[in-house]
């Protein structure tokens, strides 16, 4: 049984940040679909947006990743786009607890679950929901987990 779900990579991702390449790259292990969205909402010139697209769409080819611009509420936009996930990355392992803390806090507040994954394989994090999720569809989380 093949999960049919969506994420949504929100916020600044960089193709030149180690790290938020192999992330996605990873996202796509537990997703169908995963929407790089860069938001508008920030203090900055519409260009630095269309650079950051054309940059992101040059880096990134897959046919599962879809790179999109957005204003307002994530959570706003992860409904419009139907993803049912935020796909979150982690610079080092003391993010964890801050991040857990948040995706905790967002899911109580908008329903949406929160993935968190490290970029570096030998740490890697998944929320228990979507493990229990995969597993329950008869997936394997074997390569997922520490």
């Amino acid at each position: 049984n093949r999960l049919m779900r969506r994420a949504l990579f929100p916020g600044s991702f960089n193709p030149f940040t180690i790290g938020h390449l192999d992330i996605v790259h990873r996202g796509l292990d537990l997703f169908d679909e995963v929407i790089i969205a860069v938001g508008t909402n920030q203090d900055k010139p519409a260009a630095d947006y269309e650079a950051r697209l054309a940059q992101i769409n040059t880096s990134i080819t897959h046919d599962r990743v879809r790179v999109t611009c957005y204003t307002g509420l994530t959570a706003d936009y992860c409904k419009e786009v139907d993803a049912q996930f935020i796909l979150r990355g982690l610079r080092n392992a003391q993010d964890m607890e801050y991040e857990y803390a948040i995706a905790e806090a967002n899911r109580h507040l908008t329903g949406i679950e929160t993935v968190c994954l490290l970029a570096k394989g030998e740490h890697r994090f998944l929320s228990s929901s979507i493990v229990r999720d995969i597993d329950r569809n008869g997936g394997d989380t074997s390569n997922l987990l520490p």
